[in-house]
């Protein structure tokens, strides 16, 4: 059999816990029972029963580009609502890439530094 993904995990200089905090506001999935602040590792269970996001803290800081990082589609809501509550959870805007037609993506950081794209959403 092939393996599966049991979790997606995040290096973070600081405290895990944060960083969990604002990726379960998010996605508004909650943190384990068991996290608390200053644990050296905090996770976020996916309900549906995909992957789950594991925070560990690390020594060393973030030094370049993400080669991985989520693309989320706003339900709900439309791209702006979504970057300004990203924004207003902590988030950093980078760039917008927004076409005249509507497509496109804004690029964002967490407050980690780690990137994410937040896409066209289906009130677009």
């Amino acid at each position: 059999m092939n393996p599966t993904i049991r979790h997606i995990t995040f290096d973070c200089t600081g405290d895990p816990y944060d960083l969990a905090t604002f990726w379960s506001a998010m996605l508004g999935n909650p943190l384990a029972d068991d996290d608390e602040p200053g644990d050296p590792e905090a996770l976020i269970a996916d309900p549906s029963g995909g992957p789950g996001l594991l925070f560990v803290q690390v020594a060393e800081g973030k030094t370049a580009k993400n080669r991985l990082h989520f693309d989320l589609r706003p339900t709900g809501r439309t791209r702006a609502e979504e970057v300004a509550r990203a924004i207003s959870l902590g988030a950093r805007q980078v760039a917008d890439h927004t076409r005249p037609d509507g497509k496109g993506w804004v690029t964002l950081t967490d407050p980690e530094g780690n990137e994410f794209c937040i896409e066209r959403g289906e009130l677009d």
